[in-house]
């Protein structure tokens, strides 16, 4: 008897890309970029296997039934991941302040906000749009963040899309384009393949992180001497008076 799958593995994007089709994930795309319930997708992963799935080797990696066309997602992903995130802009416009004024949320922290403003300063808003496409988590909350910051909408718009076009376009490429050679062995490497791609997509948060923690440790070691070295001079001083 024929198996059919009754359950979609939301976190799994070989699940995801084996069951909901091309319009799936694309409308994945808008909420991974454009609602802040998206966060989790996986979207680097769904859209190299999407790129797969458009590929000559579709049906050995996904299974029958299971090949797309590789024009719609080329199309249809930047446009999905460029909208997604305008709303996100403008939520950010409109409600932002409301939104992350909630120091107990666990997900809309205020935290973000000055964060984000940090990411903005150090790399500027442009690059800073563009940049977080590829670090997932950062890609969803970036967009209301930079709407609650008043970053100029045509501004973002324009650096929006040279994101999402760089984004969904060199994903999908590296899956159409190296889907038919890794077939063979896409299934024994898949999961530490996008592992791999998680690890560097998130690697700046990590250094960020860790610049964060020894800046404050630096501080914090800077000014325990100098409180135990401002009684002493502070004496000498007198001493010579």
């Amino acid at each position: 008897m024929e198996h059919i799958q009754l359950a979609v593995n939301v976190l799994d994007a070989k699940s995801l890309v084996a069951s909901v089709g091309a319009i799936g994930i694309l409308a994945i795309i808008f909420a991974e970029t454009g609602l802040l319930v998206g966060f989790f997708f996986p979207g680097d992963s769904l859209l190299i296997l999407a790129g797969v799935a458009a590929s000559s080797a579709a049906e050995k990696v996904l299974g029958p039934g299971t090949q797309m066309n590789i024009a719609l997602l080329l199309i249809g992903a930047p446009v999905c991941a460029v909208v997604g995130a305008q709303l996100g802009h403008l939520l950010g416009r409109k409600v932002g302040p409301r939104m992350f004024d909630k120091p107990n949320s666990k997900i809309l922290r205020p935290e973000y906000v000055a964060k984000a403003e940090e990411y903005f300063e150090k790399f500027g808003p442009a690059k800073a749009v563009v940049m977080a496409r590829f670090i997932p988590i950062v890609r969803t909350f970036l967009n209301p963040v930079a709407g609650t910051l008043q970053m100029p909408a045509r501004t973002f718009f324009v650096w929006n899309v040279v994101g999402a076009v760089l984004w969904t376009e060199t994903m999908l490429l590296i899956g159409y384009f190296t889907g038919d050679q890794l077939a063979p062995v896409i299934d024994k490497y898949l999961l530490p393949a996008m592992a791999l791609i998680i690890l560097i997509s998130v690697s700046p948060i990590f250094v960020e992180v860790i610049r964060e923690r020894r800046k404050k440790k630096a501080a914090a070691a800077a000014g325990g001497t100098a409180a135990q070295e401002g009684e002493p001079v502070t004496s000498g001083r007198h001493r010579k008076g």
